[in-house]
Parts: structure tokens; sequence; C-alpha cells
């Protein structure tokens, strides 16, 4: 009877629930995704995958999506380390303000920078206006070039905030024994600084790529023509030409195999530059002198201005007049009014509660597992939080299809409510918060939860008075950049969205789509003005130079 009763305890339990919920939700959609790639009117069959290979416009849409995605990354790290150090190196003026608009840049929905980017350099852009005027023509946003354009201005700043918490790290007594042995300057950065951070910047690469590789909105608005993967399972599952699911299927596992090679790969470069430092004597930033000086607050001060330059054009032309697409001398609250027309309210509402309800499923399963794999390791605890970090290398559309897939037939139909959307979005963002309070949890230690159980406090009232309170720091920071994330999601809800359901995002991209330009500024002017109340709250509860990603 002892047995039993130490084999079923409150966390073997808590264990099981957790492993049949991510069995449930993610393992068995993807298992339904795959079987429905090889198993067509009950045969089985590699049609698709041959289809699919057989096509370039198919298989190159991967080449161009990789493509995209390390010109992406190059440039984010060209821009991001050089702001990172100059920022954790020297004493910037209004560092404190440059750090926050940093954040601000990258906490917005991605699709939005690229709606704006066409309002300032689309064919009939403010920016392609003026330079027609001076007799500049050729310079477009639509393409390639634009694609990499605008998410490497919203993707630098994670290198920036990953890769100013490694310079941190760097004990100051090694530099000094650099610069004593006539290593200096530049050849200092490279061969010390650089080689130290190496790790992080593995890391903080492997983020930029999975977004950029991931990224749904900023193609399918300025893409005109050059086919990317994430646009190419959407329009496969959402085709004019009707919803080929078998094809769809085939190509998302084919975007999962892709990204976990992916992975794969940089795990392999992170375990190579392995290794644990810790800073007795952090960098004491310095006073910038000269025209060096002059050059690092421009340089920092400038890519952030034209970072941010598109939420605040956005405002703008929320308040201007408009007739159809065309934007009209003036100023006015036409666009608000025909927002409100336009599910405006049901938007907001829909965005609230998925957003909360997400997040408090996000919290509760997140602490659990930090809990679990941090003071009861084991097989199966540590299986649970591998599952749930495989959204972290999926895409959102993957995510979509092989929910609809698996839960659009009886017994649990789900397509089209609310709920489908909670598990798609809880699924996709729980990484951010598990990795946050894992990282918190393995600082507390377990000294004080065995004082309160010597003292006759029971296991589960320790774990909530005593241990989560301690977690507070990181549970915040994590759950406020699963909720930013969660308010500004598009791949995986325009495929689950309907009228019922849609929320500022889809709304967002289905008034843009629909070329109501002014009522489209309306709905991302609201999505941005909920990233910025959640950066406060972020920044409320979160020691600025201890961010993290």
């Amino acid at each position: 009877m002892s047995h039993k009763k130490s084999r079923w305890n409150f966390w073997n339990v808590i264990s099981a629930v957790l492993f049949a919920v991510f069995l449930f939700f993610l393992v068995y959609p993807i298992g339904r995704l795959l079987i429905e790639s090889v198993l067509v009117d009950g045969k089985f069959t590699l049609d698709e995958f041959r289809i699919f290979f057989g096509k370039p416009y198919y298989y190159e849409s991967i080449l161009n999506s990789v493509k995209i995605a390390v010109c992406v990354t190059a440039a984010s790290l060209i821009l991001g380390v050089p702001f990172a150090y100059f920022y954790s190196f020297y004493r910037l003026k209004g560092r404190k303000a440059l750090f926050i608009m940093c954040l601000l840049c990258t906490m917005s929905a991605p699709f939005i920078g690229a709606y704006s980017w066409i309002l300032l350099m689309g064919n009939s852009g403010l920016i392609t206006t003026f330079l027609k005027s001076l007799g500049i023509r050729g310079l477009t946003i639509y393409g390639f070039g634009g694609i990499v354009f605008v998410q490497t201005l919203k993707l630098f700043p994670l290198v920036v905030i990953c890769v100013n918490g490694a310079f941190r790290d760097i004990d100051s007594s090694l530099l000094e024994a650099a610069e004593s042995m006539g290593c200096k300057g530049a050849d200092r950065f490279r061969r010390v600084i650089m080689s130290l951070s190496m790790p992080t910047i593995l890391a903080a690469s492997l983020l930029v790529f999975m977004r950029s590789f991931a990224d749904f909105g900023t193609p399918v608005l300025i893409g005109r023509g050059y086919s990317t993967f994430p646009v190419l399972i959407y329009n496969q599952y959402l085709g004019e030409n009707g919803a080929d699911y078998h094809f769809a299927a085939a190509t998302s596992v084919i975007a999962v195999i892709v990204t976990a090679l992916i992975f794969l790969l940089q795990k392999w470069a992170s375990n190579k530059f392995k290794f644990t430092i810790s800073a007795m004597h952090s960098v004491e930033p310095k006073k910038p002198h000269g025209a060096g000086g002059v050059l690092m607050h421009v340089f920092c001060y400038l890519l952030v201005a034209v970072a941010l330059l598109p939420q605040a054009y956005i405002i703008n032309m929320s308040f201007r007049n408009y007739n159809n697409s065309v934007p009209m001398p003036g100023y006015s609250l036409q666009n608000y009014q025909r927002a409100a027309d336009r599910y405006l309210s049901r938007s907001v509402v829909n965005t609230l509660l998925i957003s909360f309800i997400t997040l408090a499923v996000i919290i509760v399963i997140a602490v659990l597992i930090a809990y679990l794999v941090v003071r009861r390791s084991n097989f199966v605890n540590n299986l649970i939080d591998t599952i749930s970090m495989m959204p972290y290398i999926m895409p959102g559309a993957v995510v979509g299809i092989s929910l609809i897939i698996a839960f659009s037939k009886r017994p649990l139909v789900l397509t089209g409510t609310l709920g489908i959307m909670i598990i798609a979005l809880a699924i996709r963002r729980m990484p951010f918060t598990s990795r946050s309070a894992t990282a918190a949890m393995m600082k507390i230690p377990i000294s004080m939860e065995e004082a309160a159980l010597s003292l006759g406090a029971p296991k589960l009232t320790t774990f909530v008075r005593i241990t989560v309170p301690q977690m507070a720091s990181g549970i915040v920071s994590g759950a406020v950049l699963s909720f930013v994330s969660i308010i500004t999601e598009m791949s995986s809800g325009v495929i689950l969205y309907n009228n019922r359901t849609i929320t500022l995002t889809i709304s967002t991209y289905t008034s843009i789509t629909g070329g109501v330009y002014g009522v489209a500024a309306v709905f991302a002017s609201i999505t941005t003005l909920l990233t910025i109340l959640c950066l406060a709250v972020y920044l409320r509860f979160t020691k600025l130079e201890d961010v993290r990603v």
C-alpha cells in the first residue's frame, strides 16, 4: 500500500497529467499530420513528397526561406553585436531609454513593420513619392531585399538583448590580462570578447533564424511573387483553387524536418563552444570620447530610430483621412469609426480573452515543468520538457494545420472555436515562459523548501507559498514575452480563425489584403499600444540590466 502511495504522490500525478496533455495536444496532432501526408484514400503513398520535390516552385520555396533567414541572421548580427558592445562597454547618453526603445522594436508584430514600410516605401509610399520628386526611381520595398530589410529591423534587437547579457558576464580581469599581453582594440574584441560570447551569439543566431524562417506576415505582404515556405504552406491549405490537405500536410512535415535539422546543427555548434564563465568583476562601462563616441551614439540612435519609424508612422496614419486606399489631406477619427464597424470591439475582446486564458495556461504548465525538471529530474520529466520545446522550431502554420487535422472530427471537434486558438498559442508560446521559469528555479536554494517541510508545511503548500513567489521575477518576465508574442501571433491564427474568433492581428491582415489601409492602421495601432503596455509591465518586474530572451 505504501509502495503505491509513493508511486502516485502529487508530483508523479502532475507528471502523468502533463505528459498526457502534451501527447494529446502536440504529439498526436503532429502524428496525424504525418499520417495525412502519406495516407491518401486509405493507401500508403509518397506521391505528395514526389510532387513537392518534382517541381522547382515548391522546393525552391525552402531555399528562398533559408536564404532569407541566413541573410537576416547575418545582418542582425552585423547590427546587433556592435550595438550590444557599445551599450555594454560604454556609458552612452540615455542608455536606459535606448534599451527600452530597442525592446519595443522587437516586441511588435512582424507584419506591422511590413505594412508600415508599404505605406512608406510602397509604390505610392511617402518616401517613394519624395524620392520620385528628386528623380530617384526604382527603390522598392517589395521582393527579397524588402523582406530581409524589414525582418532585420524587427529581429536585430534579439541579438542586442541576448549578447548584452553575455558581455556583462565577461570578467574584466580576462580583458585586462589580454591587454597586458598586447591584445588590444579590435584584436581583443575578436579573439577574447567574441570567443567568450560565442555560445550566446549562436543561441541568438538560432532565435533570429527560426523567427525569420517561420515568418508568414512579412513575405505575404511584401514578397510580391517571392515564394517562401510559410506562405507556400498557407496557400496549399487555403488556396484559391481549394484546400489540398494531403499536400499541405506533406509540406508541413518537410518544414518540421528542415527546422529540426537547423536546430540540431545549432546545438552541435553550441556544444563545440560550450564552457562556463562567472564574472567576479563585471566590466565597468567607460565614458565614450571624441569622434568614436559620437559615432557610437549616431549608430545606436539612428538604428533604433529607423526600426521604430514604422510603428510611429502607423499611429500617425490611423488618424489620416482616407479615400479607399489613398491617404487624403487632414486628420480625423473616421478610420476608428470604420474600424468599429469592422469587428473592432470583437477583435479587441477576442485578443484579450484568448491572450489572458492562454497566458494563464502557459504560466501554470511552465511553473510545473520548471519544478519537475529542476527538483524532480527523471526521464519522464525531461521528456516532457523536451516535447514542450518542440514548437520552438515549428512554423505556426504547421501547428495550425496539425490541430485542424487532429480536431476537426468527432469525438473532439475544436475547429472554429476559441479553444483551438488557445491551444495553438499555448503550444507555440510555452517555451518563452518555461525557459525563464526554469532559469529562475535553478537559482532557488533547495534549503529554503527543506526548512519549510521540516517545520511541518505540506509539500503543495511549500511549493505554492515558498517556491513560486521566489520564481516570480522569472515567471513574470517570461510570461510578458509570451503575452506579447500571443497578441502579435498571426501565422497559426490566420489558418484557425473565423469571424467569431477574429483577433486584432487577423483584422489588420484582412484589412490590408482588402485595401482598407486606414482601418488596418487602426487595428495595428491598438496592437502596438497593447505591446507598449506589456513592455511597461515587463520593465516593472524585470531589472533592465538583466533582460533575457
